[in-house]
């Protein structure tokens, strides 16, 4: 191989071997790890003769490779006193119901005023195993998308709960109100998403991308709007999102992946992970949570025609659900 310059976060480089994989050329390239090569390819970092690629990519002999590894950020992850709704804790775990608008963890451009900032005030002890900037993180949910998250207090719980997680044994339910009137009364979609091709702030349905599959179904129509329940088999980014908009339905308020004129006066997407299942990493007790509607879900629900007084609406909504699991 040849490696032709060494810029200070990319790396220019000839392809020598005829039908070697990207992820792999990347490696060995770049001294990295394949897994660590990986995650940059799933997030749009590496062109061949100037186009972004995927993992899986067969190259050519001179083929031009051009890898952005990001640099490492040094940050220090302050603790911060931030109201947070916690609604279950114990010495394992605890139970958060993220507002809508909160980022899970510091990012550049987000080092302050996250999910991890308000944890290391609130709670005594979280788990190492995501590192600093997501210590006790054991999934994520958007900045606009609103509900329950579940973090770990120590490295036993963290890892037990990411296992749960792998083999859907842990699972969220997610309402959402989606625009237009569904006809079908249920559904599932099952198609892979990756990076979009063209803009790497996104994600889309892509031949190559990961195996994503959401099961959904209409719990309340409204002409114009129908919400729906939502849930996920894998968990990729930005996943009911994607599949909602590719039945073109896309979640109200989402300007990324619907209209760009926001609707129902939504400052962001209608989304709200509104039950969290989970077995205790320590006890396997069988555990459930609820969240209830926040209030800019409800004022969305009234404003797409929904007749239920917003004081009602969380157990309305919960009839629904358990409507659907008694069935």
């Amino acid at each position: 191989m040849n490696v032709l310059l060494q810029e200070e976060d990319c790396l220019h480089a000839v392809a020598d071997q005829k039908g070697e994989r990207l992820d792999v050329f990347c490696a060995r390239a770049s001294g990295e790890t394949r897994s660590r090569m990986q995650g940059v390819l799933s997030d749009g970092g590496v062109t061949v003769n100037g186009k972004v690629a995927k993992a899986n990519c067969k190259l050519n002999v001179g083929d031009a490779v051009c890898i952005c590894v990001p640099q490492p950020v040094a940050m220090e992850v302050e603790a911060e006193n931030i109201p947070l709704t916690i609604v279950y804790e114990d010495s394992d775990i605890a139970v958060i119901d993220k507002p809508q608008g909160m980022v899970v963890h510091p990012a550049p451009g987000s080092e302050s005023g996250t999910l991890v900032n308000a944890l290391l005030f609130h709670l005594t002890d979280l788990s190492g195993v995501g590192g600093v900037l997501r210590p006790g993180i054991v999934h994520r949910i958007d900045k606009m998308t609103s509900g329950l998250i579940v973090v770990a207090k120590n490295d036993q719980a963290h890892n037990a709960l990411a296992a749960q997680m792998k083999t859907h044994a842990a699972g969220r339910t997610y309402v959402t109100i989606v625009e237009q009137n569904i006809r079908e009364d249920e559904g599932t979609v099952n198609a892979p998403i990756g990076r979009h091709p063209k803009d790497r702030k996104k994600m889309a349905i892509v031949p190559d991308g990961r195996e994503a599959i959401t099961h959904w179904r209409t719990l309340a129509r409204f002409g114009e709007f129908t919400l729906v329940r939502a849930n996920l088999e894998t968990g990729r980014t930005h996943q009911i999102r994607v599949h909602m908009a590719s039945l073109h339905h896309p979640v109200a308020g989402d300007t990324v992946y619907g209209a760009q004129k926001p609707k129902l006066g939504l400052e962001g997407q209608a989304l709200h992970a509104c039950r969290l299942r989970l077995a205790h990493p320590r006890t396997g007790e069988s555990m459930t949570f609820r969240a209830p509607l926040p209030g800019y879900f409800k004022r969305a629900l009234i404003k797409a025609g929904c007749d239920v007084p917003a004081a009602e609406m969380d157990a309305w909504l919960d009839r629904l659900l358990d409507e659907e699991r008694d069935e």
